[in-house]
């Protein structure tokens, strides 16, 4: 039986580990990787596989939404089937899945202090929070207690229990799923759960030849590999190198000046209530720099501006009664700042 202590040291560890990845060449390799491998497993969601390994390197989360049997599960059990921990004798694991139902309490995520009565002391039993890849199974599921509970770890990558902090790993990502808002039995998130969250992705029916390569591949027999499992996997370590050469990833200033006019945009617009958070802005840089790193560039372009606003910014904005494009006030935002970017940009 672990102990509290043999746990803290052990999530101790896990932090000082020397760096092995230093170069553009090598970081665009294991983001590469990583996205060979969610392409083999899941057939006709290259957009949701790119923004998810961006996420991941620019040390974000993402939301899923769609229907049931979409393929969302599939793709976070892929991401966490991708990843090795090679870190000796650590109690971190690398992938755990949690089915979220009316019924769950937040020590089902976080973990609880339990008494042994053969020792006669307390010890911490870790919950499945402690994992390097979560899997939030249906998120809206459950109660918005529950869902609470992630918040700290979200943010700060730590949980707190009977009232003492235990840090989590470096690498923490949260891949959750959620069904449509008007199927029976969800919660709508809170405001402070989406705004963890870095990208929101809606998973829309895949075409006509990616599903009949679904059906081409389906496995029979108990066989519960998934395609690609045989492709190179990439470890830990490589990914938290990998995240340090994306800081390096030029982002210029009017970039920023761009990003901040986008988001005032969004708060004088009368058809928008509340509109993007400074959070979304602080977590767009890394994920743009991730995305220019995956196109092997030194620099941050419109172009990955453009790509990844409306993922970003679309579930943080609370539109007024009888308002539903969200898309489309996006881009209605996004015009003037992007023409005073190009414009820069050109001056340059």
């Amino acid at each position: 039986m672990e102990t509290e202590i043999e746990i803290e040291q052990s999530v101790h560890v896990t932090r000082t580990l020397a760096p092995r990845i230093s170069d553009p060449a090598a970081a665009f390799g294991v983001m590469n990787r990583l996205r060979m491998r969610l392409q083999a497993a899941v057939r006709g969601r290259d957009q949701a596989v790119e923004l998810i390994v961006v996420a991941l390197l620019a040390d974000g989360h993402v939301l899923l939404e769609d229907y049931p049997g979409s393929g969302k599960t599939t793709l976070a059990k892929a991401l966490g089937g991708s990843i090795i921990d090679d870190v000796p004798d650590d109690p971190i694991v690398t992938f755990r899945r949690i089915q979220f139902t009316p019924d769950l309490l937040p020590s089902d995520v976080t973990g609880t202090t339990i008494f042994d009565p053969n020792t006669n002391t307390f010890f911490f039993r870790i919950g499945p929070v402690f994992a390097h890849i979560l899997l939030a199974d249906e998120i809206n599921r459950t109660s918005p207690k529950v869902q609470s509970a992630l918040l700290e770890a979200m943010g700060e990558k730590q949980v707190t229990v009977d009232n003492k902090t235990r840090a989590l790993d470096d690498l923490f990502f949260v891949i959750a799923t959620q069904n449509p808002l008007d199927l029976v039995g969800t919660f709508p998130l809170p405001a402070a759960q989406l705004d963890r969250f870095l990208f929101k992705i809606r998973m829309t029916h895949i075409d006509r030849q990616s599903e009949l390569e679904v059906l081409a591949g389906y496995k029979t027999h108990g066989d519960k590999r998934l395609p690609g499992d045989d492709l190179p996997r990439v470890t830990r370590t490589e990914i938290l190198d990998a995240r340090a050469v994306i800081r390096a990833v030029h982002v210029a200033p009017e970039v920023q000046e761009c990003l901040v006019d986008i988001a005032g945009e969004t708060r004088k617009n009368p058809q928008i209530l509340q509109g993007a958070s400074t959070r979304s802005l602080v977590l767009m840089i890394p994920a743009l720099q991730a995305r220019a790193l995956s196109r092997m560039r030194s620099f941050v372009s419109a172009d990955d501006v453009e790509a990844l606003a409306p993922f970003i910014f679309a579930h943080r904005l609370e539109l007024a009664p009888g308002v539903d494009d969200v898309d489309a006030l996006i881009r209605a935002a996004m015009v003037k700042p992007m023409e005073r970017l190009a414009r820069a940009t050109m001056a340059r």
